[in-house]
């Protein structure tokens, strides 16, 4: 039995400005912005939040199903996943298409601007839930809007088990279409503005839209994560990490604690502490995919931060 992994799979570019990017933009000057950032420090990652979820499942020891779609530049990132023991089954290949492009520029206080070509993404709709076997849970992520939307409403009707995890693909998504999303799935997870913008764009607070899923899960950056479930709001803390180097892919290893902590039926706080410890292992690593820590690791470290086992 899987972990379905629906989402992009992408090369990000990441650029590091070593300034706050509000010492550069001029609030009263917001409608002629004109703005150029130096850049000293880049480099190119394997990146896309169905690779990066599916790397941290593995990592835990899970056996993941990516199902993505990808461009003619593929081949770099094909031979990572096949080092790294990733099944390909369900990554589609078209030549005519880039694979998904992001370009990110972080600052001294992990502030990001992005800015991302979806090439081969926009197709993701081509892929089919019902292709897959075998599958006990399935994550959607950012992707094409229509492959978004044709994954959680087949997952829905296939009754198995999903997150809907909006995050960058928020803006392709009317109120309307995150609750019809929302209708099937197991759980929503957003950062803390995403959870505004999901409040804004259906009028509903998180309150309310967790009434309609098990779980609403807000993570917070080192404030931690908050956990609606049950009328309740569980609040997790961030585990402290060893030094923090960079946030790309943060949230995606956040969401691969998660899942696995769903697939082995934890309840909503146990889950969310290995997940918060996941984010903190990655955010002293560059990159989404570079945090080269075993399960056992996990394990002692998972010990060590809530005095629970794994």
């Amino acid at each position: 039995m899987s972990i379905l992994v629906c989402g992009s799979i992408a090369y990000d570019t990441i650029m590091v400005f070593r300034d706050q990017f509000k010492n550069h933009i001029l609030p009263d000057q917001i409608h002629i912005l004109n703005v150029a950032f130096l850049v000293p420090d880049l480099r190119r990652e394997f990146g896309g939040c169905a690779g990066n979820i599916a790397y941290g499942l593995k990592l835990l020891g899970e056996e993941p199903l990516v199902m993505a779609t990808v461009g003619h530049d593929f081949e770099p990132y094909e031979r990572r996943m096949e080092k790294l023991g990733l099944s390909r089954q369900h990554v589609r290949r078209l030549p005519e298409e880039f694979t998904a492009q992001a370009f990110i520029t972080t600052d001294i206080d992990d502030n990001q601007i992005t800015a991302f070509h979806p090439g081969a993404m926009s197709h993701s709709h081509l892929n089919r839930v019902a292709d897959t076997s075998g599958v006990r849970l399935a994550i959607v992520s950012p992707d094409g809007r229509q492959g978004m939307v044709e994954h959680a409403r087949d997952l829905a009707a296939a009754r198995i088990p999903y997150v809907l995890d909006p995050g960058q693909g928020l803006p392709m998504f009317s109120g309307e279409d995150l609750l019809e999303m929302l209708a099937g799935a197991r759980c929503l997870t957003v950062n803390d503005y995403e959870a505004r913008l999901v409040e804004q764009k259906t009028g509903m607070a998180l309150e309310a839209l967790a009434r309609r899923v098990e779980a609403v899960v807000v993570t917070r950056g080192a404030e931690g994560a908050d956990v609606f479930h049950a009328g309740q709001q569980i609040r997790v803390p961030a585990v402290k990490p060893d030094s923090l180097v960079d946030p790309t892919g943060c949230g995606d290893a956040f969401r691969s604690g998660l899942l696995y902590g769903m697939a082995r039926g934890w309840d909503w706080r146990r889950a969310a502490r290995l997940a918060s410890l996941m984010g903190s292992i990655k955010i002293a690593h560059r990159g989404g995919q570079n945090h080269p820590v075993g399960r056992d690791e996990v394990a002692r470290r998972f010990r060590e931060a809530f005095g629970e086992e794994l």
